[in-house]
């Protein structure tokens, strides 16, 4: 009823994963759990493991963990596979648990970067971690997949060391690091890995793990699609491409041509000679004439004698030519990672190329120099993975997950709800993933550099598949599903109208400055699963909980309706990002106009169902390109739209994004990088960047004197004053340094010292009746408990005295 058809036209000339002949250990049959000690080991009948996946996140057995999608897919070509996961990284001692792989070792940072995880935007270091049971920080070190492939090495030299995941996939060139300041070598480099597997590794992983089953030797894989690994040279019969310079030569000036009368240079600049065209004009009107003396002239003329004419030879024609090498044998040689560290500009060039060889349809496999002399060594990448087919994604998704986290994170009632409870996987545990990748393009994103652009897509018979097995099989199910989606939420079977376009496009993004014509927004597909997946027995509500992308929303109103008035919960989370030009053409957003007219569409549907529900638009602060006056305009937007932000991200550089390039060079990778092409104004230093967010909460006592200040010094002191078109008062209440919100979890508690001196603790204020306060929750503004006064306003301090 409903074949697996392809979104993309994209011709997948790629081994099929199910091609492959299966491995002589399936006759041991699958694992409820992969196995992560010796005794799972012997109750499975193993002697040994064939590949051992090393993980820093809580071993989840769910197809939103990347570790067990690895694992449960090599498991489906027949090896047995262990999980050590978050071990003890201080000695190799912990990676022998499962004794020695008989072909590799698999290692992950995890499902996030683990420096991002680890550290805040402002480089403080979080106490929590969503991937850990209890949600406690510290269970894997920085760096993690560095930390991990030497340790994995330490205990077993000779075992291959293929790592993955995000953290090894944005780090595949030299790099900006923000956490040391610095740019840092290749992840290759630094791990010793032999082969790096990035963006989505399904493909690559299978034919690696046949090959070294095969016998074939780790150092002769250098031809699998998506993965980076060292080499000394350049082999033969590959054509190399020099892009590791800007430099360009400027207008070669012609040589003057000391035959040519002044009014004939003059004519050849663009301007005129008077008096030697007055001349000539009397020499034309007497030739005209038939003068006699110009007919003596002529008649002494040999009529015999021609000028000369050169002819081209067409023997030396086709020398002349440039011929482009086939692109499936050149690859592009960046600048160094010692030019690149030294060079912001080159840096931003490199970075620029490696964006513009993503698509699979025809990039060209990459090149970075590290090191010199003796100690020279090339990182070489190859062009990306092959997206997969729906009928491979099916496949995929399809295997036998538990979907529970491992039995060994269970509390003492067997239960994975207490105070052993993963909050990555409860955010996902009623959720299902219906597609991959992402064509928007968003600067400070990295989910194109890891997924790509192309959109991968499961069947419909896949996801209600998954939707009845969740229904069925996993605990605590109340028969709401979480969310439908991915990476985005409505960008299921989309994809470019011709394959030719397709394959040959280069363009960073498919909606932004506009919709590309070729880009087909057709949502019915997306509908269709909507409304077939909630009509199933024992389904009470299917929520969207994937960002939106409003301007694909807006190209059918009948998607909008049927989101709105069957799948908001209340309230839908987007994300303008910003209101002004400057900063949206960094990010490559739409404008605030996409967003107001989603916000009509929104608005109406909601009221045709009868329903109060309500918007939640995200913000960025400090986002190279963002001005000072930027973001006071978004403070005004905010306020005049009764917008009260608690939830604030600061924009975080992560490594290998286009915006993180900005950030480090000040230049614009989004276009030409030369040595005197655009510049971007960057947001740095603690101060300026506190002040960015202060503006996104204007709302907030806390942030009042430094916002004051700044808008004096901007030459805005008329947002200064107590009336309703004014940003911020001119009084300062009483606080202690604290935030109370309505809505718990978003309240911050007072520092220390400062409840130490604080003389006075000031009641929350109550929200005034008739003003809407999201709190990034989307509920009505409600009292929290807290006994809440009159909602007025706290008066002046000056009338009051404190002891």
């Amino acid at each position: 009823m409903n074949a697996p058809v392809d979104v993309s036209f994209f011709a997948r000339a790629a081994k099929p994963l199910t091609s492959y002949r299966k491995y002589w250990a399936a006759r041991f049959g699958t694992a409820k759990f992969l196995p992560t000690s010796r005794k799972e080991m012997q109750a499975l009948g193993w002697d040994s493991c064939d590949i051992i996946v090393v993980t820093g996140d809580a071993y989840v057995d769910h197809p939103s963990f990347g570790m067990s999608v690895i694992g449960r897919m090599l498991e489906g070509q027949g090896f047995r596979v262990g999980i050590i996961a978050q071990p003890d990284w201080q000695s190799a001692e912990p990676f022998k648990a499962l004794g020695k792989p008989n072909l590799f070792f698999g290692v992950t940072a995890g499902n996030m970067d683990s420096m991002i995880n680890r550290y805040t935007a402002d480089r403080k270091i979080r106490s929590d971690d969503a991937y850990t049971p209890g949600d406690i920080g510290g269970a894997r070190p920085d760096r993690a997949a560095i930390v991990y492939s030497q340790r994995c090495k330490e205990a077993w030299n000779d075992v291959p060391i293929i790592l993955g995941g995000i953290e090894g996939s944005l780090r595949r060139i030299a790099h900006y690091d923000y956490w040391s300041d610095k740019v840092r070598r290749s992840i290759v480099v630094d791990s010793k890995c032999d082969l790096l597997l990035y963006g989505n590794a399904e493909r690559a992983i299978v034919e690696i793990a046949h090959r070294l089953a095969a016998k074939e030797p780790v150092q002769q894989i250098t031809d699998v699609r998506g993965t980076a690994y060292v080499r000394r040279e350049t082999p033969e019969g590959w054509f190399e491409i020099n892009s590791t310079s800007v430099d360009e030569p400027g207008r070669v000036e012609a040589h003057v041509n000391p035959y040519l009368m002044v009014s004939d240079q003059a004519k050849a600049n663009g301007a005129t000679c008077a008096k030697e065209d007055e001349a000539q004009d009397v020499a034309k009107a007497a030739e005209a004439a038939g003068s006699p003396a110009l007919q003596s002239v002529q008649s002494v003329v040999n009529p015999a004698i021609k000028p000369l004419t050169f002819m081209p030879n067409p023997a030396l024609q086709s020398r002349g030519k440039i011929s482009v090498p086939p692109r499936d044998r050149s690859v592009i040689r960046l600048p160094s990672y010692e030019q690149v560290r030294s060079d912001p500009v080159l840096y931003a060039h490199a970075n620029r190329v490696l964006h513009l060889e993503t698509n699979p349809g025809n990039a060209r496999a990459l090149v970075q120099a590290h090191g010199e002399g003796t100690t020279a060594r090339d990182v070489w990448i190859n062009p990306p993975p092959i997206p997969l087919t729906t009928a491979e994604m099916d496949y995929v998704f399809d295997l036998p997950y538990a979907r529970s986290p491992h039995p060994r994170y269970a509390d003492e009632n067997g239960s994975h709800d207490g105070a052993t409870k993963i909050p990555a996987w409860e955010m996902i545990r009623f959720s299902v993933n219906i597609m991959r990748g992402c064509f928007g393009g968003c600067t400070f994103c990295s989910i194109t550099e890891h997924e790509g652009r192309i959109i991968q897509s499961r069947s419909e018979e896949s996801i209600i598949k998954e939707v009845e097995a969740i229904r069925d099989s996993v605990s605590g199910f109340t028969g709401t599903i979480s969310d439908l989606g991915g990476p985005t939420a409505n960008m299921y079977r989309l994809g470019c109208k011709s394959p030719e376009i397709e394959s040959a496009c280069r363009k960073p993004s498919c909606v932004y400055p506009g919709i590309c014509p070729n880009l087909g927004t057709n949502h019915d597909p997306l509908i269709k699963i909507y409304r077939r997946a909630r009509a199933l027995r024992g389904i009470k509500k299917i929520l969207i909980g994937s960002g939106l992308r409003y301007d694909l929303a807006v190209q059918s109103p009948e998607y909008v309706k049927e989101l709105v008035q069957h799948h908001v919960g209340g309230y839908l989370k987007i994300a303008p990002e910003h209101t002004e030009q400057g900063p949206l053409t960094k990010m490559m957003k739409p404008g605030i106009g996409s967003y107001d007219k989603f916000k009509q569409m929104f608005e109406k549907f909601s009221a045709e169902a009868g329903k109060k529900q309500y918007l939640i638009p995200y913000f960025i602060a400090a986002h190279p390109g963002t001005s000072d006056e930027d973001m006071m305009n978004l403070a005004i937007w905010l306020k005049k739209n009764g917008f009260r932000a608690d939830q604030v991200q600061t924009f975080y550089p992560s490594p290998m994004a286009t915006a993180t390039t900005m950030y480090h060079t000040n230049k614009n990778p989004l276009r030409k990088i030369t040595r005197e092409s655009e510049t971007v104004d960057i947001v740095r230093g603690d101060k300026r960047r506190r002040l960015h967010k202060a503006f996104l909460r204007y709302h907030d006592a806390n942030n009042w004197p430094l916002l004051r200040e700044a808008l004096k010094s901007m030459g805005r002191a008329d947002l200064i004053g107590n009336g309703k078109h004014h940003l911020i008062p001119t009084w300062q209440p009483l606080t202690d340094g604290g935030y109370t919100s309505a809505r718990r979890k978003n309240s911050t508690s007072a520092p220390a010292a400062a409840k130490a001196s604080a003389p006075v603790r000031l009641a929350p204020v109550k929200p005034s009746k008739g003003r809407m306060l999201t709190q990034h929750t989307g509920l009505p503004p409600r009292d929290n408990g807290s006994g809440g006064g009159s909602g007025k306003p706290v008066n002046k301090p000056s009338s009051r005295k404190v002891r």
